[in-house]
């Protein structure tokens, strides 16, 4: 993929850059593709669930939540083929026996079927201390066996890191599909593992930067349905989509307010691109940066007071932040000449950018506590970082052998899951939030 310098493309960055940056997809789930295992990884077990009455076809619920953990990085589930036993309750779990394999935990459980419904009883144990730290009975429709695995997965996940898991969240990402000379873009949400994708939005045009709202239901992003950069709000229960800021020049890269009341966005009406704010009932703008620079792809950080951008003020593009509207922003990054689209995690301790470095694009974190930087992805077209909810994982786009993916890692780089579309390529992807 051919990557865009900054400063040739001088205003017409946020838009252009973008959208050259888009990749190929047909409609299609993501599939998942273990590239990369963590050393430090805890063992767990992940014990098939026994079945009381008729099960709906697909995935297990104990496959999707083994899954889930390794997904994470943090977890190096043990295959069930090499278990010596198969309990699903604590009764039939002999802790000599998962000791001799190495395990930290195990998970055993029992699903049964009530009329339309399933009902999930499961239980994790503590191997070393011979304990049970988590039961729970939960139950869902039984078409909705997916959202049930997630559920467990995020419950596990949080009893042994104490860190609320974000399995259940979703991802929304962009396609597009050439077939026959026409392009045919689509916005797509999926889980976060690629499973359940809809198609959204579809158009001949560009559709860039899609943005999560703080509830989980709206999307903002950018559309060149009417031949120029627009910037849309899309409600994903109603399908309703409206038009928030179509000033003329450049409409870009929204981010939401951390109450959903606005959004931060990029606009050159006024001659520069420059980052505003954008109140979205009364539609009212407000400048945040006024320099000669490009100054884009903002976000709020972990406060929700201040906002991190990129500019290329000091001659190419770095990342800035400004503690609160007005105050005078100060440069964050000085690892390379190209450090772009900011985005920190939801502890205000790591900002994480496209870093470049030696001709290649990857993906590096700065320590917002000691300005430590590091270089966390070792491919080498890498772009779009989105982080998890819950800070522990990171999504991006990047070229796995000629195929646009995206990849899933831990937010230390330390595991790498890549999900390629079953057909062609995807970009662009968007971490939702995690919803209660």
């Amino acid at each position: 993929m051919r990557k865009i310098s900054f400063r040739p493309l001088q205003a017409l960055f946020p838009a252009v850059a973008l959208m050259l940056l888009v990749a190929t997809s047909a409609q299609a789930e993501l599939l998942i593709r273990v590239t990369e295992g963590a050393d430090s990884a805890i063992p767990v077990s992940v014990v098939p669930f026994a079945e009381n009455g008729s099960m709906p076809a697909g995935d297990k619920v104990s496959s999707i939540v083994q899954a889930d953990l390794a997904m994470s990085g943090e977890f190096r589930p043990l295959p069930p083929q090499k278990m010596l036993s198969l309990p699903s309750k604590r009764a039939d779990v002999y802790f000599r026996d998962w000791r001799l394999l190495g395990q930290r935990y195990v998970l055993v459980g029992e699903l049964t079927r009530n009329g339309d419904r399933v009902e999930a009883r499961y239980e994790l144990f503590d191997v070393n201390r011979e304990e049970r730290i988590l039961g729970e009975t939960a139950a869902a429709p039984a078409s909705n066996m997916r959202s049930l695995a997630h559920h467990i997965s995020d419950k596990v996940y949080e009893a042994i890191t104490g860190v609320p898991g974000a399995f259940s969240t979703k991802l929304a990402y962009v396609t597009l599909d050439r077939a026959n000379g026409n392009a045919r873009y689509r916005l797509q949400v999926s889980d976060i593992d690629g499973k359940r994708a809809r198609i959204r939005l579809e158009s001949k045009e560009p559709i860039l930067s899609p943005a999560w709202s703080p509830d989980g239901k709206k999307l903002a992003y950018v559309s060149f349905e009417t031949s120029k950069p627009v910037i849309f709000v899309h409600e994903l229960g109603s399908g309703e989509r409206k038009k928030v800021a179509d000033f003329p020049g450049l409409n870009s890269a929204p981010a939401w307010s951390a109450d959903g009341q606005s959004l931060l966005m990029t606009l050159s009406k006024d001659g520069n691109a420059e980052i505003y704010q954008m109140n979205l009932q009364s539609r009212k703008v407000t400048k945040l940066t006024n320099h000669w620079a490009i100054d884009t792809e903002a976000t709020w950080d972990s406060s929700g007071e201040g906002i991190f951008f990129t500019s290329d003020r000091s001659g190419g593009p770095q990342i800035y932040y400004m503690a609160k509207p007005g105050a005078e922003p100060r440069r964050i990054t000085f690892g390379s000449r190209y450090n772009a689209r900011p985005r920190p995690d939801a502890s205000g301790n790591y900002v994480y950018y496209v870093h470049q470095r030696d001709r290649a694009f990857t993906i590096a974190r700065t320590n917002l506590k000691n300005d430590e930087e590091t270089v966390l992805t070792r491919t080498e077209s890498d772009e779009s970082p989105s982080v998890s909810p819950n800070g522990r994982m990171l999504i991006y786009a990047t070229k796995q052998s000629g195929e646009s993916v995206l990849t899933v890692i831990s937010a230390d780089g330390g595991a790498a899951y890549s999900l390629p579309a079953s057909e062609g390529d995807v970009r662009d992807p968007a971490w939702g939030p995690i919803v209660r």
